[in-house]
């Protein structure tokens, strides 16, 4: 088959991808099955990210420029990035339309090269009144489903706009500096050595100042650093672990915040995961930074299938959620989640930290750990959690009892609580 020029291959690429996220699957699994060379793969990821991020937008001005909807997944995702390369980029509006077209010949033996065109043009012809239409329609001017809307509105009444708008800009990329291997002020050296701006948050997190390919992040390979969002990073000065001490991570994968932890104090940690290859991965990260724990395929619910009795002086229990904190990496997640879902997690929730708590000591503490910004997954989970254990007690520490991070130009949504066992 012949190449494509350069956007036209991106386009066409961006256009199965958001075919697959319209279909109901996860951006990841496609991604990979696509199997798409380094160069094209980048390109591609940009423009399907943007695209998914704006698709509240995108969705609406398809919905005024079509006569009737296209059936065709392909030609639809294809005219979605299409329209979010225009609006990002309008001084490049005729190579946009021309390469789009290009695209669309690949698609259907052609038949879509018509349709691409007179809808793309049409857009740049009524531009100013399409986008203004736009701006008066809640979902096209915060790109995220009404029913998200709905409940930031409730929940977080005096940011829920910020929220909106730092889900859909571009993630920020923080490091997390291993104390056992270098310093914050020695790493950060390597990295302006490197040619790559960056600046020190605190003690081990570090700010770059514009994204690079890992790959470019120098000493990554040999354990100087991780990839961590500067407010996943919280988690383990919360938590309080000691040299010494017995701990458990109980939904581990990718091991992130495990290796923090190891990286704070000498532990005895056990690391959970229920899914064997994402557990490999918690193995894996752990080997690159040269640290150790006892790495287990469990379900922590289960826990006389993996628990040896011995209670533990610190438990994270970072479970699964909406990851509506972090939408903006995962941008096909506002489109595939549905409401009804954030009960699910709600009750999977209740039923990890419920069978975790047995596991506590007297005296141990216990972070309660999302990446959402829903009630119902935060401060009403605990609130009814404290309810049901007599022995539970949140615990005020130096920043606050219950700690949610909104997203912003520096990290990610994320809440903690943190619970002692009496």
């Amino acid at each position: 088959m012949q190449m494509l020029p350069p956007l036209a291959e991106a386009l066409h690429a961006a256009a199965g991808l958001i075919a697959a996220v319209l279909a109901g699957r996860n951006f990841d699994v496609a991604l990979a099955r696509a199997a798409l060379p380094g160069p094209l793969r980048a390109a591609t990821m940009d423009l399907a990210y943007s695209t998914l991020r704006a698709f509240g937008r995108g969705d609406f001005l398809l919905g005024l420029l079509l006569e009737r909807p296209v059936k065709d997944a392909a030609a639809r995702g294809l005219l979605l990035a299409a329209l979010a390369r225009l609006e990002a980029r309008p001084d490049e509006a005729h190579t946009i339309v021309d390469q789009a077209v290009t695209a669309a010949a690949r698609l259907a033996r052609g038949q879509f090269k018509g349709l691409v065109n007179g809808v793309l043009r049409n857009f740049l012809r009524r531009r100013e009144e399409l986008l203004a239409l736009a701006a008066a329609d809640p979902v096209a001017r915060w790109q995220h489903p009404a029913w998200w809307i709905a409940r930031l509105q409730q929940d977080h009444p005096a940011h829920w706009q910020s929220i909106l708008a730092a889900g859909n800009s571009h993630p920020p990329l923080c490091l997390r500096v291993n104390l056992r291997r270098t310093t914050s002020a020695d790493y950060l050296q390597q990295l302006h050595a490197a040619g790559i701006a960056a600046r020190a948050l605190d003690a081990t997190a570090i700010l770059i100042d514009k994204p690079v390919p890992v790959e470019r992040i120098p000493g990554f390979g040999a354990g100087l650093c991780s990839v961590q969002d500067w407010g996943a990073q919280a988690a383990a000065g919360l938590l309080d672990v000691q040299d010494g001490m017995r701990a458990l991570d109980a939904c581990a994968a990718p091991g992130g915040k495990a290796a923090h932890l190891l990286e704070t104090a000498r532990l005895d940690l056990t690391a959970l995961d229920a899914d064997a290859l994402r557990a490999a991965r918690v193995t894996d990260n752990l080997r690159r930074l040269g640290l150790a724990a006892t790495v287990k395929v469990a379900d922590a619910r289960a826990v006389d299938a993996w628990w040896d009795g011995r209670p533990y002086d610190r438990i994270l229990a970072d479970v699964p959620c909406s990851a509506s904190g972090v939408v903006r990496r995962h941008p096909d997640g506002k489109w595939l989640r549905r409401e009804s879902d954030i009960a699910g997690f709600a009750a999977t929730q209740m039923a990890i930290v419920d069978a975790l708590w047995r596991t506590l000591a007297p005296g141990g503490k216990m972070l309660y750990a999302t990446c959402s910004l829903f009630g119902e997954e935060n401060a009403r989970q605990v609130e009814a959690f404290t309810g049901r254990h007599a022995d539970a007690r949140r615990l005020l520490t130096t920043i606050a009892a219950q700690l949610q991070h909104l997203p912003d130009a520096e990290h990610d949504g994320f809440y903690y609580a943190l619970l002692q066992k009496d």
